[in-house]
């Protein structure tokens, strides 16, 4: 059977609904034509010069990554900038580009249900309840077996891609956790959430010194969770194989292939 950008990006915003992105998000179609034939589909958290090859040079007809390259406003494409440098190189390689990105996060099996599930917790739901019930942004559930923060943060570790950052501990590594909420990709907003304040363990990225060092302080006069940052690119690569069997179960004879490279932008750390 043949597809189309059409037929594909039709498949995708069926599994990853637009309408479910959050207000201020950008995904879609980026570029390419709705005509062109795709044999194969190539996925990756970002639109960068290594994955962009990568995909161009597989041969692959669309590029389908988590960050939207074109999040912000633009007032040139010109190929002195990264971002048109980009798409010139897409469009010279006939890949078209789409981008999943929120509306992949509060899927049943989004981002975050995909650590979730790694984790192995159990009944877990959104911190931030969708407009169809399972969805949403988020998840907390309950462990298995209660471990200390320092054993899930290690098993954390296990689980993700390795990045020059790590995994980041607020808290006593011999504190006892049961009830974890984690969101993939950034979290803090929602750092003063119901599920989040009544956990025992948060899990997300990009935590900023401000936020983290006011919940820890809140944490010791009235109660609230340990943290743990992980990479960012880290915590959303875990969802791109599943979102790739899926693509697969719903596009027969489509090759879909996921990008091990890692565009987590830190290269190494220095420690005293």
């Amino acid at each position: 059977m043949l597809y189309s950008v059409r037929d594909v990006n039709a498949v995708i915003e069926g599994l990853w609904p637009i309408e479910h992105a959050e207000p201020w998000d950008s995904p879609g179609l980026v570029s390419g034509s709705p005509e062109e034939e795709v044999t194969s589909i190539h996925l990756a958290v970002d639109a960068v010069a290594e994955t962009v090859d990568e995909a161009v040079a597989s041969g692959a007809g669309l590029l389908l990554v988590h960050h939207p390259l074109l999040f912000h406003g633009v007032t040139t494409i010109a190929e002195t900038t990264y971002k048109g440098a980009m798409l010139a190189r897409l469009v010279r390689g006939n890949c078209a580009l789409v981008a999943a990105h929120t509306n992949a996060d509060i899927v049943e099996n989004g981002v975050s249900a995909v650590i979730a599930d790694r984790l192995g917790l159990m009944d877990a739901v959104p911190l931030v309840a969708g407009t169809v019930p399972g969805t949403g942004l988020g998840r907390a559930g309950t462990l298995a077996q209660p471990v200390t923060l320092g054993r899930l943060a290690l098993e954390l570790a296990e689980i993700l891609p390795a990045t020059a950052t790590g995994v980041r501990v607020a808290g006593a590594y011999d504190t006892v956790v049961s009830r974890v909420a984690l969101c993939g990709g950034a979290g803090d907003s929602l750092l003063s959430t119901p599920e989040v304040q009544a956990a025992d363990v948060y899990i997300t990225s990009d935590l900023r010194h401000h936020p983290v060092s006011e919940a820890r302080e809140q944490a010791a006069v009235g109660g609230g969770p340990a943290l743990i940052d992980v990479s960012h690119w880290a915590s959303e690569w875990l969802w791109l194989e599943v979102a790739a069997e899926q693509l697969r179960a719903a596009l027969p004879g489509v090759v879909v292939t996921v990008s091990d490279v890692r565009t987590d932008p830190w290269d190494f750390v220095v420690t005293q």
